[in-house]
Parts: structure tokens; sequence; C-alpha cells
């Protein structure tokens, strides 16, 4: 392969609006003039493989964080007919390893023609999620490359590359160093590092594990940065407001997460349930904001009619930085609600409240590692 200059600072690849946030922040984090300043020379690429970022490429590019937005047609596994035969048991486990090898090397070249960008150009890639098709093409192409935890702390409560890889996972670890096969999450022979919030609450290691805690991010922000960051995710600031300041109940709010849970009959039930427990305040009823994840396709406008349905099409952590707003309350089920600042009380439902609605091993990823 023809060697190419790396002409190009940075490149943040993301496939949710969490990763897009977080890119944003390590940018306002660098200097934004004087002879060090290297705000603004990155690009953010925004793969469609998960989600619909809307017009959020518009707004990143108004906000002079990056040089560039890109637009990414990552495609999935199913997009090619001719890797199914790989997915077989071969009733062996040499013959199964085998047939790895050959599904990783044709996985990672099957990508090429629709990644938009020559990745050789950058000096650094940072990949939040490199167990979607993007680090099968990275590392069949041999370009190294920064991995990033895909949201706070998941890997403690669903470490998938240890989950994925069950049966056999030193094994497999050992081929995946050597770029036979690939395991995501710091694991591939062409990730350089992979960025945690926090190892010490992680049961398993990988040496490839830094710490990076994400509040770190936040710290330093001053009010032209906030205003900034809220600019690039939230297009109805105002009508948002509007909404908190009035309503039976405004006096105390609480804000429920929505999040793709079980079949759609069930995660209504689950979103019921969770309001009838939680949706009051000293005994009285509270304004209920949902805010439906972004890949919630559950009608909440249509079967929740009487509370104030969010635009999913943002991450949470953005209501940080809207000035004055205060939750009483907010509840999520899996997402962790750690980074959260605006309410007074936070509530995770975790996986013992699950267990009510789907069979346990269906969510408890962890307790089958092997």
């Amino acid at each position: 392969m023809k060697k190419v200059i790396k002409s190009k600072k940075r490149i943040y690849i993301c496939h949710t609006y969490y990763h897009a946030y977080i890119a944003c922040l390590k940018e306002l984090n660098l200097p934004e003039s004087g002879e060090g300043a290297l705000r603004g020379q990155a690009s953010l690429m925004l793969s469609s493989l998960s989600n619909d970022f809307g017009s959020l490429r518009e707004r990143a590019i108004s906000s002079g964080l990056f040089a560039e937005v890109i637009s990414y047609d990552e495609k999935p596994e199913s997009f090619f007919s001719e890797l199914s035969r790989f997915h077989r048991d071969r009733g062996n486990l040499a013959l199964n390893m085998l047939a790895r090898i050959k599904y990783t090397k044709m996985m990672g070249r099957l990508q090429a023609p629709f990644v938009p960008v020559d990745l050789r150009e950058y000096e650094d890639i940072y990949v939040f999620c490199d167990s979607d098709p993007i680090g099968y093409y990275l590392n069949a192409y041999k370009i190294p490359y920064h991995a990033l935890e895909d949201g706070l702390d998941c890997i403690r409560y669903y470490d998938t590359a240890r989950y994925d890889n069950r049966g056999h996972f030193r094994l497999k670890a050992w081929m995946a160093e050597r770029n036979l096969i690939f395991i995501q999450n710091g694991y591939a022979k062409y990730c350089l590092d992979m960025e945690v919030n926090d190892i010490s609450v992680l049961e398993y290691r990988c040496p490839k594990y830094i710490e990076k805690p994400r509040r770190e991010l936040t710290q330093s922000l001053g009010e032209k940065e906030k205003v900034t960051l809220v600019s690039v995710f939230l297009d109805n600031l105002k009508e948002l407001e509007e909404k908190l300041s009035s309503g039976e109940g405004h006096e105390h709010k609480v804000l429920v997460l929505s999040e793709p849970l079980c079949d759609l009959g069930t995660r209504e039930r689950i979103f019921r349930d969770i309001i009838e427990e939680y949706g009051k305040i000293e005994g009285r009823k509270a304004q209920i904001l949902i805010k439906p994840h972004p890949r919630d396709v559950l009608d909440y406008k249509k079967l929740f009619p009487e509370h104030i349905i969010l635009d999913g099409k943002f991450p949470m952590e953005i209501l940080n930085f809207v000035k004055n707003l205060v939750f009483d309350r907010v509840v999520t089920v899996f997402t962790v609600p750690s980074a959260i600042t605006f309410a007074k009380e936070k509530i995770f439902l975790g996986e013992d409240f699950m267990d009510k609605y789907e069979a346990p091993e269906i969510h408890r990823q962890n307790e089958q590692i092997y």
C-alpha cells in the first residue's frame, strides 16, 4: 500500500449523539487561539449505521468546532449476503476459528467502498464503537486508531468484548492481537489504546485501557463553551424552556429516560410502571417529562399525551448546560446517570428491575462471561 502523508490532525468517528457530544467536549477542551491553538482542526464523521442524526451535521458545521463534518453510510453485516456462510457452526473449534479468520478479512475489505475519506491521512483517529464495521475496516487496512468507551461506564455493565467471545477468550484475544480475528474494545492489533471512564469499576482489565474520566471534560467549560455545546444539540431551546415553566405540577419535575427495551408492548408497560412508581414528589403528581432514546421507536407522544415528550435527538447530558434547569428526580433503567448534574435525585433501576419484564439472561450479560 502506497504511503500516505498524514495531512490532517484528527477525526472522531461517531455512531450516537453521545459520541458526538464527547467529541465536542474534547474539542472544547483544546486551546481556541494563540500559538498553540488546536480547536476546530478536527473532522467529525457521523455514521448512519444506528442513528439518524437529523440536522446535527448542519449545527456542528455552524458551531466552528470542526474543520469538516462528514456523513458516513456505514454498512451492517446484513448488507453483504456473502458473509452469512461464515456463521455456520462447523462443530469444531479449529474449523470455526478458520471461518472467523476468513470472515474478519472479508468484513473489513467489504467496508472499503463506503468509507468516505482516506483515514490514513489523519494523525489521530478516535472511534467510539469499534465493534461496528469500521473496526474491522481499520484492522483490515492496518490503520492505527484510539478506541473510546461507547457510553459512560458501559463496560462495567456490559463487557461486549468478553461476552461476544465467551469460551476460549485467551486464545481469541491472542489471535486478535495478531490481527487474525477482530475483537473490539482494546483487543485488536491496530487499536492503540482504549479510553475508559473508570478502570476501578471494571472486573476484567485490558492492557490497552487508559483512564480518562468523562467529568474532566466538563469541569473547565466557560459560559461561551456551554452555549456553543447547547447550540450544537438543541435547536428548540426556547420552546423547551416555555414547556418547563408552565403546566400542571411544573414546580416539581421528574425526567424519565427511555430506552429501546423488550418488545413495544412491554416497553410501554415498563415506562407506565416507572411513572406510576416515581412520578410523585412529596405525595403530589409532578410534571413528567419523557426523553426518548434516539433508537426508541415507541410513539410516546401518542401513548403518553398527558406528559411532555422531549426530542429524542440529543444526549441527555446537554440538559446540564441549560441555565436554571432543575429536576427533582431523573429515572433510568440502564442509562448510567452519574454525569447528570441537573437533578436533585438520580434513580438507576438496573438489572433487578428488568428481571420483572424479561428473562434475566437477556440483560445480565456480564454474569454469563466465562
